[in-house]
């Protein structure tokens, strides 16, 4: 009886810090207000450069809060991409309540989420991002769940952002761990992370450990993930994301 009551607080204490971020997201309203997906706000952020008075190649990665409840556990990604000389940039995303989940399409890249303003990941430019974009068109025709959606543990519109930039040679961008779905690996166990140099290994999506050089360590249990990266001096915590004090990921002027 003694043993049990022991298994059974370890277990209430994991349960309690999976769910201690979204509670207090959820305590605090963090949420942006979003009563109705059709009047939520879809306008530009303000962010990504004017294709028109930028000639140079640019990929960026950005993610925003999922909409109604689970922006409280995770965010939705997206790859956006402009060619050099375009005058527009390709949205690149899986969006869940369509038949063919894949949407590219020519779009402003910084757009809210239905309400949620988009945080800038990472944003590679010139000749690096000329080099990485073709890759990118290949790696977004090749996705295997193309007709597929399962919000959670995936694939979903996290999955779909994983599989590009580790199909794109030399995209290496951490995913942050609040992005659920990055994790969802069909049925594969292991493969690299995101982020390029580091492993991760993966049961459905459901549990699994990650170690990268620019994720840090990652735990994922029922899809949350907690953890901490010393390169970007931060902890990661479910709901919540990275809190860091750096960012690993590539941008104007880092070093690739």
């Amino acid at each position: 009886m003694t043993r049990l009551l022991k298994y059974t607080g370890w277990f209430m204490g994991a349960l309690l810090l999976l769910l201690s971020g979204p509670i207090l997201l959820a305590a605090n309203g963090a949420q942006p207000e979003r009563n109705s997906w059709q009047t939520a706000t879809r306008e530009s952020a303000g962010i990504a450069p004017d294709p028109a008075q930028v000639h140079e190649a640019i990929v960026q990665v950005y993610g925003a809060r999922a909409w109604s409840w689970r922006g409280y556990f995770a965010v939705h990604t997206w790859v956006a991409t402009k060619e050099e000389g375009a005058d527009q940039y390709q949205v690149h995303e899986v969006i869940g309540w369509r038949q063919h989940v894949v949407s590219s399409r020519p779009d402003d890249p910084d757009r809210h989420w239905f309400g949620a303003r988009p945080e800038l990941y990472a944003d590679i430019r010139g000749e690096q991002a000329k080099a990485l974009i073709p890759d990118i068109y290949r790696a977004v025709e090749s996705y295997p769940y193309a007709s597929e959606y399962e919000a959670w543990p995936g694939p979903n519109s996290n999955t779909f952002v994983a599989w590009v930039i580790r199909e794109t040679p030399d995209l290496n961008v951490a995913l942050p761990n609040h992005a659920i779905g990055k994790d969802y690996l069909g049925n594969r166990v292991g493969a690299s992370t995101p982020g390029g140099a580091g492993y991760q290994l993966s049961l459905g999506g459901y549990f699994g450990v990650l170690a990268g050089v620019r994720e840090g360590l990652e735990v994922n249990i029922l899809g949350l993930s907690l953890g901490v990266n010393p390169l970007a001096l931060g902890i990661k915590l479910p709901g919540l994301g990275e809190l860091a004090l750096r960012n690993t990921n590539p941008m104007p002027g880092s070093t690739p």
